[in-house]
């Protein structure tokens, strides 16, 4: 090794639903303990250091920590197997979906674009470095941009931003135009106008990254949150479920503290999904065993597991929002729940049309299509 070489850690959460119990609204302890034996495997040969396996709602989760960058063809060929692996059981034991979001058959060298979720960030390791993950089901990647821009952009979200020298200079921003395939970076305070007249089109512009700014004790380079931007119906051409986003946010030291990381998802602000993801509803921050998508396939849920890092060995999980501090979070989700779901067919529960070209309601228009008459 040679002197001064710092050793990277890199930090992945790749996901997708392989088969669902029973329908959309969880997974079954089979394809866990597949993904906990595949992934204990390849620590013992070195291609991990350490892993977590959860669920969200019906997508199984793999959370890995290596040293071998982003897109490393070993940890996606890995996740790849073990969800083809969990595919084949879920077919066996007759699962609602079975490998709906695995889109091509070959593996290439990495996942992306082959349908599962991708949230991975490379960086070197703080003295003490938390990190959490975030793990949503029935909503889109999207539904982050709020979050994220009061984590890391609204000074009433996070003190530290007013009152913290090391993060008083602000963020930058990576946001990616998902139908255009562009990306623009922008720095907030000075840009954060600009920034939310693009974020606000959560269904078009979706924060990919987030940096330090130059100015930073951080490595400016080295993102300190990160989220997953798969976009299921790009790949297929077609609705085969909702995207059920992931993300991965590093905190204290320099970043928003671990209590305004959370507070981001304390409103339970509208996202775009829920029941076919065809419907806007509240986003419900619950704790692990909760996140289970019964009410009209939902209402969308998102976890949070908190790790302290150390040399990419993960401390157990903290289960962040199981905590009675969100209980009023919850309730008052469960009032916009009903809110939402009396407007039953009508928007703004269901998406406007543009946003449903691809769901099924397409195929339904094509029907009528031979009975519209010209209006005189």
């Amino acid at each position: 090794m040679k002197m001064g070489f710092i050793m990277k850690t890199t930090f992945s959460i790749l996901k997708a639903d392989v088969g669902g119990w029973p329908g959309h609204a969880s997974v079954h302890p089979d394809l866990k303990k597949i993904a906990n034996k595949q992934l204990a495997v390849a620590v013992k040969s070195k291609v991990l250091i350490d892993y977590h396996v959860t669920s969200c709602g019906d997508d199984l989760e793999l959370i890995m920590t290596h040293t071998n960058g982003v897109d490393a063809k070993e940890v996606h060929s890995l996740a790849w197997d073990t969800f083809c692996e969990a595919t084949e059981k879920a077919r066996d034991l007759g699962l609602y979906g079975a490998g709906q979001d695995l889109l091509s058959d070959a593996f290439s060298g990495n996942i992306r674009g082959m349908g599962p979720g991708i949230a991975e960030m490379e960086f070197t390791e703080r003295k003490a470095e938390p990190v959490v993950a975030f793990m949503m089901d029935k909503t889109e990647p999207g539904a982050f941009n709020f979050p994220i821009f009061k984590i890391f952009a609204d000074p009433f979200n996070t003190a530290g931003l007013i009152i913290d020298p090391s993060c008083h200079d602000g963020f930058v921003f990576e946001v990616w135009d998902i139908l255009q395939h562009k990306h623009v970076k922008l720095n907030t305070p000075e840009e954060m106008y600009d920034l939310l007249a693009l974020i606000g089109a959560k269904s078009r512009f979706v924060v990919k990254r987030v940096f330090p700014k130059k100015t930073s004790k951080l490595p400016a380079t080295e993102p300190v949150a990160v989220i997953s931007s798969e976009k299921l119906y790009q790949i297929a051409g077609e609705y085969v479920g909702k995207d059920d986003p992931a993300g991965v946010v590093r905190a204290q030291s320099g970043l928003p503290a671990l209590g305004e990381v959370l507070e981001g998802f304390s409103l339970g602000h509208l996202v775009s999904g829920w029941m076919r993801g065809s419907h806007n509803g509240p986003l419900m921050p619950v704790a692990v065993k909760d996140a289970k998508c019964t009410r009209f396939d939902g209402p969308p849920r998102v976890i949070a597991l908190g790790f302290q890092l150390k040399n990419g060995k993960l401390t157990e999980p903290v289960d962040l929002f199981d905590d009675p501090a969100f209980d009023h979070t919850r309730v008052e989700a469960q009032h916009i729940t009903d809110y939402m779901r009396r407007h039953g067919p009508f928007e703004p529960h269901r998406l406007p049309m543009e946003d449903m070209e691809y769901t099924t309601l397409p195929k339904v228009m094509k029907a009528l299509g031979p009975r519209f008459k010209k209006t005189k």
